[in-house]
């Protein structure tokens, strides 16, 4: 029986990947659609993924496939031809090509089995997730954006709106796909007769958001088609105005696509125009936030004065500390002033 999980240490990965010359290129791509056996299926997916050297991470359950990787360049077309042959549901499927791409956004294939692709916490059985909204063209978004009767609706967290977003497109102020579907249903409950345009990164969240919006009684529902990796893509090459300002955050190594030179978000620590995501140093925090370079001289990656001291310990007593200490997805939410609440740090620390 072949192996299939990695055995080797994030850190040989990691060496490995950035020793590679060979070029790369960083896809996403998703499918709702059934899949009987997610484990049998993951399985063999995973050792056909190995055999053409992709990294990435990869999320199967019985609703379909969500996938963010990385593939030598030569093996994009078998990437793509291994798709086809898997199931007829992924036949010809639509691959997100990264905007901004060095191949160095994965170094290790994590593949998953997951109750959902997407949590979205609906516990309704009458919920179809097929019945979805109209997809959208790069030239119908922008026709849209100018329509005084469309509400633009970004699905995406707090610190991927924070960075970037279409003109005048509304926030669903959440860090999780699942409470933003009540709270969309709710914001937008007097315009269920406008056009309600949903959008994300690439197309998983708001494909699913639209047909959650039609369950709950709106009627003229879009979802852009591809997310916003597709639309910019498709906007550039057909010499369209990109009406999304900002950068595209992203899950991998890079953190972020440059979509326009529009900087709108500021340093969670001195304020200055800065719309780079890091993770604070310090092992036991790893806090998501804004971090400008003065700023991250001053406090050597960390969030704060506490986590900057505590990285400056010796290992074994970081490792003492972090014992017991809760850990979970941290992100600092200016909508929320969620901070880490494990270290007691009450704000981040700015320069004085």
């Amino acid at each position: 029986m072949p192996v299939l999980h990695n055995r080797i240490s994030n850190k040989e990965l990691k060496e490995r990947m950035l020793a590679e010359a060979e070029p790369r290129t960083t896809i996403s791509f998703y499918k709702y659609f059934t899949i009987s056996e997610p484990q049998d299926f993951r399985d063999h997916l995973y050792q056909k993924f190995v055999e053409l050297s992709v990294f990435g991470r990869v999320y199967i359950a019985k609703e379909g496939i969500n996938a963010q990787i990385s593939v030598p360049s030569k093996n994009v077309d078998a990437l793509k031809a291994l798709l086809d042959e898997t199931d007829p549901a992924l036949f010809n499927l639509r691959l997100n090509i990264a905007l901004e791409d060095d191949g160095k956004s994965f170094w290790v294939l994590r593949m998953k089995v997951r109750e959902r692709i997407v949590a979205d916490g609906i516990e309704d059985e009458t919920f179809n997730p097929s019945n979805t909204g109209q997809y959208l063209k790069a030239e119908q978004v922008n026709q849209m954006l100018d329509d005084p009767e469309t509400v633009f609706v970004d699905m995406r967290n707090h610190y991927e709106y924070e960075v970037g977003h279409f003109e005048n497109a509304i926030e669903v102020p959440s860090d999780t796909f699942r409470e933003q579907l009540p709270m969309a249903v709710d914001m937008l409950k007097d315009d269920k007769d406008k056009n309600i345009v949903m959008y994300c990164t690439g197309g998983i969240r708001c494909e699913k958001a639209s047909a959650y919006m039609l369950h709950n009684g709106f009627n003229n529902v879009y979802h852009v088609e591809g997310g916003i990796i597709e639309y910019a893509r498709k906007a550039k090459e057909a010499g369209l105005p990109v009406k999304f300002i900002g950068k595209n955050f992203v899950f991998d190594e890079r953190m972020g696509e440059r979509i326009s030179e529009d900087v709108i978000a500021h340093c969670h620590q001195c304020g200055a125009q800065c719309d780079s995501h890091t993770n604070c140093k310090n092992d036991g925090c790893h806090l998501l936030f804004i971090q400008c370079p003065s700023c991250a001289e001053r406090f050597e990656g960390c969030c704060s004065d506490t986590c900057r001291e505590e990285m400056r310990l010796p290992e074994d007593e970081q490792r003492a500390r972090r014992a017991g200490r809760e850990n979970g997805a941290k992100i600092f939410n200016k909508s929320r002033y969620r901070l880490n609440d494990g270290l007691n740090i009450t704000s981040l620390q700015s320069i004085k």
